[in-house]
């Protein structure tokens, strides 16, 4: 079947009804949603139903998947798969917001259907019973159940060996397991390993491209997901999620231009989705596209294209139910926005939302107080201090030790710059370091694309307002080496070559700086061309 153009197929599918709870819907093809085949002992005029539903949980499209579940179970009222895939669609682990509650209550029905077919098979109850690690109530933390699912996963995959289904399931589970100190990316190399032959010989099949993403998303492997993140957008054209995942590697390696044009399309389709929506999930994937382009569009240069990203945030009307997701890109753009360009004091003037999740919370006050210490108000970098410690100790309270650290690190910025606007260079670079490796010591969320500004980034900017320039330069390099392509650590690295003596080094990332941005928004890509061409003479 010839695949339409992109474009083509985002207009049919705005003029499209949405899904229901009651199940009637635009039946999506293979085109639209990527090739699945799911088999289940369900009554065979589901079985197409089915797929589809499994192809758009693939594609994190919850709310999509869980409605057509239900229209699945509507069909036939004693297949069980229906309400495991409900029960998934609960399950976010890679985002930690999980409804456990609606989840239990659909995998109990599973279950219950379960004990009154006979001819549901071994490897179904084994999805249900791996699911049952998930949801079970045992005093155990969600890590725990994590863990536990994935052995489960890979005993179902084990004993199912040429199941491309239960392959990925488990590769999904590997990804959402992967410790975030381990800088071997141990999980991450097994899940690639599962995936990579699966998506050669399944190359339109949404899961496969799209787990692979999610497995190589760091600075060790970034580079070989680019194949599935230039395809996995034109395997599912109308998945809003499959259009935002490709930029997650983009970014990783520095393709802001791919990076733009995938959030951009992502977020039209996820506005598209909020007509229908009855929750915050369309909005979600909207705001994560949006923190995605913002990233992009400063590192960039398009000053004017962030802001206007940002306005267009601001002017949203609130929608209940959003999650960590959402809250974390409400937080993250104006932060991002001010930081980026060094406006200090409209940072210092951000004021967070209360009812964000602490740690989305922590970015507004990290911007606060980097505003206020470097703008020399002292008193509200103080305020922001305390409030990162208390949002720090929060969330270690409520079980978070990866958030907490992160908060941490933040807390441990402001405290830097309040040293070195009060006379204290060499405290300021000792605590600046101190953040620098705690940060690495973790690699990024999937909800970000990047800290707001690497600690060592800001530990290079330390060294050269202290005249250090030589040390400045290691330190940029370094930021560089793991976010390639970064606006200001290739001006600073640019900027530190010059003053120490180095014109080569310097003039090489000053043209490096004008291949990657564009416009003449940014005074320093101003310079950056001037420079380069004066080297070039």
């Amino acid at each position: 079947m010839r695949r339409l153009p992109l474009f083509v197929l985002l207009g049919i599918l705005c003029s499209l009804p949405a899904f229901t709870d009651e199940g009637h819907h635009h039946d999506l093809t293979a085109q639209e949603l990527g090739s699945v085949h799911f088999q289940v002992s369900c009554a065979k005029g589901v079985q197409k139903d089915f797929d589809r539903s499994v192809a758009l949980l693939h594609s994190f499209q919850y709310e999509q998947s869980r409605a057509a579940f239900s229209g699945v179970a509507q069909k036939d009222a004693g297949c069980a798969m229906a309400h495991w895939g409900v029960a998934m669609s609960y399950y976010h682990g890679l985002w930690d917001s999980t409804d456990y509650a609606q989840g239990r209550d659909a995998l109990a029905r599973a279950h219950a259907l379960a004990a009154k077919n006979q001819r549901i098979s071994q490897r179904e109850r084994q999805f249900l019973g791996a699911l049952d690690e998930v949801y079970k109530q045992d005093g155990g933390d969600s890590a725990a159940h994590n863990q536990a699912f994935e052995q489960k996963m890979a005993a179902l995959h084990a004993s199912n060996s040429d199941d491309s289904e239960a392959a990925i399931f488990h590769a999904l589970a590997l990804a959402i397991t992967a410790p975030k100190t381990d800088k071997t990316f141990a999980n991450q190399r097994k899940c690639g390993e599962i995936l990579e032959p699966v998506f050669l010989k399944q190359p339109h099949h949404p899961g496969a491209a799209h787990y692979l993403i999610h497995c190589y998303d760091n600075p060790v492997l970034a580079e070989k997901a680019l194949p599935a993140a230039r395809a996995y957008a034109k395997i599912a054209p109308a998945s809003a999620h499959a259009q935002h995942m490709p930029s997650h590697i983009f970014t990783r390696v520095g393709s802001w231009d791919e990076a733009i044009a995938s959030d951009t399309r992502s977020a039209q389709v996820a506005a598209d989705a909020e007509r229908t929506s009855t929750g915050g999930e369309a909005r979600d994937q909207r705001l994560h596209a949006m923190d995605y382009m913002e990233y992009a569009y400063l590192q960039s240069g398009r000053v004017q294209k962030a802001k206007a990203v940002l306005d267009e945030m601001r002017a949203l009307p609130p929608v209940p139910g959003l999650t960590m997701t959402g809250n974390y890109a409400t937080e993250a753009v104006p932060a991002r926005y001010a930081l980026e360009r060094g406006d200090w004091e409209a940072a210092k003037q951000l004021q967070p939302d209360a009812s964000a999740v602490p740690w989305a919370q922590a970015l507004t006050w990290l911007a606060v107080g980097v505003g206020g210490a470097r703008s020399g108000d002292l008193a509200r970098a103080r305020q922001a201090e305390q409030a990162l410690a208390a949002l720090r100790d929060k969330t270690a309270e409520m079980k978070n030790p990866y958030w907490s650290k992160q908060v941490e690190v933040q807390r441990g910025e402001v405290v830097a710059w309040m040293a070195q606007q009060d006379g204290k260079p060499e405290d300021a670079l000792a605590l600046m370091r101190t953040a620098a490796e705690l940060e690495e010591s973790m690699d990024k969320h999937p909800v970000t694309p990047g800290a707001l500004t690497p600690a060592r980034e800001m530990l290079a900017e330390l060294l050269a307002l202290q005249k250090q320039p030589q040390a400045a330069l290691v330190e940029y390099q370094a930021v560089l080496k793991v976010a390639p392509n970064r606006f200001n650590a290739l001006y600073g690295a640019a900027t530190a070559a010059d003053a120490a003596g180095d014109s080569a080094t310097a003039a090489s990332y000053y043209r490096k700086l004008t291949q990657v941005a564009v416009g003449d928004e940014r005074p320093e890509l101003q310079q950056a061309r001037k420079r380069s061409e004066r080297a070039a003479k």
